[in-house]
């Protein structure tokens, strides 16, 4: 099979329009599965966590998990859609070798949540992503293929079944197209997945872990020729699972489809699988004819009817939601929108905000975890929030700065000895000897060897050059190693050289 020629990214946005689409997949973090009472913890040895229920043995019967009702419905209520009064669960029926029970329980043309919407910033602009439905099902079991060079079963040895995940609560949310994105449409996906996973996990009712699955993106794109009216024939990339990813996925498939186009040819209706490793879509299997599912009413759970009391007091417990929170600390610690944007991208609202609650100045907290921090989980190649410090410490830390125990130079000393495990701030100080000499009689004495030392900078200064005063600044910071106050030694410097 050819591989397909590549349209230029830029070439391809001036001949075609894209339409994207999203289907996210949020596994619920209850302690139980969605219609049994089996725990739901990620990792544990393969088959470990199953019953007759979620393996579908006969006799078996579900009942419904009130807790994964009522994170859907707050997940429904946070992207502004309306709670219907009534729907149903359907089994979708279907072989593969992970769906134990060979259908899976869904929701089909009764979903419990319809028409929200959640707006997303890309480059200063708004986009609003019109959301179709938010459904709940269970989810499937996982498949290990061992062998070959892929991990995907083309080529594999043999294949493995964990049924440990299968029936575990499962939320889709279905965007409707997303148009009108130009050249900013991979952006504006990856800004989408990036809200709704902030979103989702400010509620806490998942994780939303990409690494692990509990986020799963499925990416739509089709393109139109510019000035048409009629969409393309769109590709599905399954389960993809990183926001660089959903980023990439989106370009990828602008390039793919263009080329296809371009040379004369037909864009396949399909579903299709992101590699890593090259940044490139594969073919995965073809979707031209619709499935037959076939849908119907799950005989053995009744209907949902979620009373508008229950709801209302479910939008009544939802906290700050992510946009709200950053218009609220934008104007709180005064950043610009540049400054807000770095904080966020940086992962580093939470730690911010935490070191702040613990009495540090929101300016003093920001500089710490944006620069030194940030600087050393960048060395480490660890997220900022996997150091191995807290915002109490970082406030710790602060806090001896702001009483003059500390300089911002001996600050990062303690920093490194925390990060290497050598204890609390007080207790890094204490065994490195690293507090400020505050000692006025001890400084004013190192002040005068500096002067004695330095007699030709001395006269300098006591003739008006007050600006050489920092040299024997620096030398006093250097007898000191770095202990002394800065600014208190500049001032006794100029006072004995009767320039102050």
């Amino acid at each position: 099979m050819s591989t397909p020629t590549l349209m230029d990214y830029d070439e391809a946005l001036a001949r075609f329009e894209p339409v994207l689409g999203i289907e996210t997949h949020i596994e619920l973090g209850t302690a139980s599965k969605m219609f049994c009472g089996c725990p739901t913890g990620f990792g544990a040895e393969p088959n470990t966590q199953v019953c007759p229920v979620c393996l579908g043995l006969p006799g078996s019967l579900p009942v419904t998990n009130r807790a994964a009702i009522e994170g859907i419905i707050k997940i429904g209520l946070a992207l502004n859609c309306e709670i219907v009064e009534w729907c149903r669960f359907a089994r979708k029926n279907y072989f593969y070798p992970d769906m134990p029970k060979n259908f899976q329980i869904s929701q089909y043309d009764e979903p419990l949540c319809v028409d929200g919407h959640l707006d997303v910033e890309v480059d200063g602009d708004t986009y609003r992503i019109e959301i179709e439905r938010v459904h709940m099902e269970e989810d499937t079991g996982k498949s290990l293929h061992v062998g070959g060079a892929t991990g995907r079963i083309h080529g594999a040895e043999y294949s493995l079944v964990d049924y440990n995940r299968a029936g575990i609560p499962l939320v889709e949310i279905v965007t409707k197209p997303i148009v009108a994105t130009g050249d900013k449409a991979p952006l504006v996906a990856r800004a989408y997945a990036t809200e709704l996973r902030e979103l989702v996990r400010s509620l806490g009712v998942s994780d939303v872990r990409m690494e692990q699955g509990s986020m799963r993106c499925d990416v739509n794109v089709s393109l139109m020729p510019r000035g048409a009216s009629e969409w393309g024939t769109r590709s599905e990339t399954k389960n993809v699972n990183s926001l660089r990813s959903v980023e990439r996925a989106v370009r990828s498939e602008i390039e793919r489809q263009a080329g296809v186009l371009s040379a004369g040819g037909r864009v396949v209706q399909e579903t299709r699988h992101f590699h890593e490793d090259t940044g490139r879509t594969t073919s995965g299997r073809s979707k031209e004819e619709a499935q037959d599912y076939r849908y119907f009413p799950e005989p053995d759970l009744v209907p949902m009817a979620p009373s508008r009391e229950w709801v209302d007091e479910l939008r009544a417990s939802l906290p700050e939601l992510p946009a709200a929170r950053r218009r609220r600390i934008q104007r709180e610690w005064k950043l610009s929108d540049l400054e807000l944007r770095d904080v966020v991208n940086a992962g580093a609202v939470d730690l911010i905000e935490a070191t702040v609650a613990r009495g540090a100045d929101a300016g003093a907290a920001r500089k710490w975890w944006m620069n030194e921090l940030s600087r050393r989980a960048t060395e480490q190649g660890v997220e900022l929030a996997d150091l191995p410090i807290t915002p109490e410490q970082v406030a710790r830390v602060q806090a001896m700065i702001t009483a003059g125990e500390l300089n911002d130079k001996l600050a990062r000393k303690v920093f490194e000895g925390v990060l290497a495990g050598e204890g609390g701030p007080d207790e890094v100080v204490a065994a490195r000897g690293l507090k400020v000499v505050s000692d006025e009689g001890e400084l004013a004495s190192v002040v005068d060897q500096v002067i004695a030392d330095n007699a030709a900078v001395a006269d300098k200064v006591r003739a008006g050059k007050v600006a050489a005063a920092g040299a024997l600044v620096g030398a006093v910071m250097k007898a000191t190693r770095g202990q002394a106050d800065a600014g208190r030694a500049r001032e006794l410097i100029l006072e004995k050289l009767g320039a102050s």
